[in-house]
């Protein structure tokens, strides 16, 4: 009878370009939700273009949270989504609405589903500090090398370029002596806070979800994603974490004059695609996600079948 008084949660992951945006607000109309934003980047303000932050139009009058909140200088972690992301939940279904988290950044997702519990550290602000200053005299590669012999199981799980979760996870081990993987496995919950259902979407032929990726790039290109990248450009000091996100970063050659667009743009794609593939791999770790393939079936049908089937479970 406990399981049963849970509030119910549905998620909508996958890589980019594989249509989430669409499938959540269709769900969001049927099933009488609202949707809460598990993606990392598009938190930010005035980063619409380069992030695909889900327009007015796009939203369909489905109220969005955790999304276009935060100054692009603010830093946001997954315990600051997990503690932001867990009252709305309950607050949603107190008022008869069915949560929907939809993203493609799956430690947000995952880790609010799993019910980690992020305890809050006091650590000294000096020491993120040092270890920035560090990254920016001798690069992200050599703070991602001490992660790797300090913390190797944890440092499989993080991109190299993710600045910020390398750094939190240093900075973590010198003012506590603890690893990020022994802190990640210990805040798990012994259960899962909510009954959940994770629907993820891809495309079964590869090849598919690269060309809708492609066709997204130029679109971003057409749209405007020059205009917000030179903007992180000039502000890569203090946007720290938009710095670091695919969509701009792949257009500073541009502007520093070392490559030109077409390079840049065609890079840009290469670099989503990598991110496409990480996205995936995470995602298929998680054993109770159902897949939903966009070239093979029509994907709104089906998930609102399965919506409708756990809801009445």
């Amino acid at each position: 009878m406990a399981d049963l008084s849970k509030p119910r949660v549905v998620a909508v992951g996958g890589p980019t370009a594989s249509g989430k945006t669409t499938l959540s607000v269709a769900l969001a109309k049927a099933f009488d939700g609202e949707i809460i934003n598990a993606d990392s980047m598009q938190i930010y303000k005035n980063l619409d273009v380069g992030t695909a932050k889900p327009s007015a139009e796009e939203q369909q009058g489905i109220p969005h949270y955790l999304l276009d909140f935060l100054e692009p200088e603010m830093p946001y972690s997954v315990a600051d989504f997990t503690a932001a992301a867990d009252p709305l939940i309950r607050k949603l279904t107190a008022r008869g609405k069915l949560p929907v988290v939809v993203g493609g950044t799956g430690l947000y997702i995952t880790s609010l589903l799993n019910g980690m519990n992020f305890a809050p550290e006091k650590i000294d602000p000096a020491i993120r500090a040092r270890l920035q200053a560090r990254a920016d005299a001798e690069g992200g590669a050599a703070l991602y090398a001490q992660l790797q012999s300090i913390d190797p199981d944890y440092a499989a799980q993080v991109h190299p370029n993710n600045l910020p979760r390398v750094i939190r996870a240093l900075e973590l081990y010198e003012a506590t002596g603890r690893k990020m993987s022994v802190e990640r496995i210990s805040a798990r919950a012994t259960e899962p806070p909510y009954r959940s259902l994770c629907l993820c979407l891809t495309c079964r032929d590869r090849a598919a979800l690269y060309d809708r990726i492609g066709r997204r790039v130029d679109l971003m290109v057409k749209n405007g994603v020059l205009d917000e990248a030179k903007q992180v450009y000039d502000h890569r000091e203090s946007y720290r974490t938009a710095a670091q996100a695919i969509g701009y970063k792949e257009l500073f050659p541009y502007f520093e004059g070392t490559a030109p667009l077409e390079e840049c743009t065609e890079k840009l794609k290469q670099a989503t695609r990598n991110y496409a593939k990480r996205q995936l791999t995470w995602f298929r770790r998680q054993n109770d996600a159902v897949w939903l393939y966009i070239d093979e079936e029509n994907v709104i049908d089906r998930a609102c079948s399965l919506v409708r089937e756990f809801l009445q479970n």
